[in-house]
């Protein structure tokens, strides 16, 4: 279970992270940090798809929902969601009920092992596409956050051709954060200071 009490230092953070202490969190333990394991990458790609027009902090707090609704986000199981289950999510006060959304739980799990299938882990084709280093970029104070860039509109035009939806450049950006393929943790932040990320 996500633990929602945050560290009580005054370590210096992404300005974005400090709403909650739940965002605090998910900032110090998962943001930017490089993810290989398949169900992880899979349970962030339906996420950030969820979070499209909200804001982060109201799809991080459904996330243990999302858990519950979603069978701990197996994919397997998902894909094979038939139009019963797909309208009982549609009830789940829990979870983000938007009609697109959901239906692209079973496009996206599909695609996810369509993918899979291709390239023997989806790990393994995310991070084919920065040769499996991450691309770093140290954004300073009063830096604007970038909302895409060229390797989240390759990406996220690829994951389309696949069959994904709700992976625009905007949110196919956000996912490589997520994910730790990129990492943008700012300057100040102690998460770069220390290098762990």
């Amino acid at each position: 279970m996500t633990r929602t009490d945050a560290p009580t230092d005054d370590r210096a953070r992404c300005a974005w992270a400090n709403g909650s202490p739940t965002m605090v969190r998910y900032h110090d333990e998962e943001w930017g940090r490089p993810a290989h394991d398949d169900r992880y990458l899979f349970e962030m790609l339906v996420l950030e798809g969820a979070q499209a027009g909200l804001s982060w902090s109201t799809v991080l707090n459904k996330r243990e929902n999302y858990r519950a609704a979603l069978d701990d986000f197996a994919v397997a199981k998902i894909a094979e969601y038939g139009q019963d289950k797909l309208d009982d999510l549609l009830t789940d006060a829990g979870i983000v009920r938007n009609r697109l959304k959901i239906a692209s739980l079973v496009k996206n799990a599909r695609g996810f092992l369509a993918v899979r299938e291709e390239f023997g882990s989806f790990d393994a084709y995310l991070w084919q596409w920065t040769g499996g280093v991450p691309v770093v970029s140290r954004p300073g104070p009063g830096d604007p956050p970038l909302p895409r860039t060229e390797l989240s509109d390759r990406i996220s035009k690829d994951l389309k051709k696949r069959g994904f939806t709700f992976v625009g450049t905007t949110i196919t950006y956000a996912y490589l954060q997520g994910t730790g393929v990129v990492d943008d943790h700012a300057a100040e932040c102690w998460v770069a200071a220390a290098g762990t990320s």
